[in-house]
């Protein structure tokens, strides 16, 4: 085995060190994610790594801002109306999501207040003040909206890369009303189910702000 560097001549940094752990859990999980494994992925001793990233729950840290910073609320030069960076920003972390479903338990798990986790909401409020909706509805609508993508997006992956377990089948005797909506969840884990969910959202943000007025 060849020796490991250690300290500057390992050649890391955070950047590095951030890409390499989202991919080791990419592959292989949280539950087997740990220093010395990422140590072994970058050829390293475990004490360089410690010298950019302190201990594992930064490191947690460090793979959720990694993950977080793929998610665009809306492309340059794009209208900032709230709605339309309330969705775009919805359908970016849903695709992020999907990309890395055994990241994402931790962005459901551990406070997110890293530089770009807070610069994504302060997006999203400021374009709800610059339409003029009370503050007290842009406090709420976040805390709401991720909420909803929290819940949503951990139970349609949860079982990882190869997508959310189909619906079960409902004995009609025994959940009448199960087994009648069944054909209604078809499309589980669609777009076009999370789009119909998102409007309900919205629409509950849009109803509030009408009612504050």
């Amino acid at each position: 085995m060849g020796r490991r560097a250690r300290g500057n001549s390992a050649g890391l940094d955070r950047e590095r060190i951030a890409a390499a752990a989202v991919a080791l859990v990419d592959r292989d999980g949280l539950e087997r994610f740990g220093v010395r494994r990422l140590a072994e992925e970058l050829g390293v001793d475990p004490m360089s790594i410690y010298h950019h990233v302190k201990g594992k729950a930064a490191l947690l840290d460090v793979i959720s801002e990694a993950v977080i910073s793929e998610v665009v609320a809306a492309p340059d030069g794009a209208p900032h109306d709230w709605e339309d960076v309330a969705r775009r920003t919805a359908h970016s972390y849903r695709d992020m999501a999907y990309r890395h479903p055994r990241v994402f338990p931790l962005l459901v798990t551990r406070a997110q207040t890293s530089p770009v986790a807070i610069a994504a909401l302060e997006r999203l409020v400021a374009a709800m003040r610059a339409a003029g909706l009370p503050d007290r509805v842009a406090a709420d609508a976040p805390m709401l909206l991720f909420g909803f993508l929290n819940g949503h997006l951990l139970a349609r992956t949860g079982s990882g890369p190869d997508g959310p377990a189909p619906v079960p089948e409902f004995d009609p005797r025994t959940y009448p009303g199960m087994a009648a909506l069944v054909p209604r969840w078809a499309d589980f884990g669609s777009v076009a189910e999370f789009d119909r969910m998102l409007d309900v959202v919205l629409d509950g943000i849009r109803s509030q702000a009408a009612r504050s007025v």
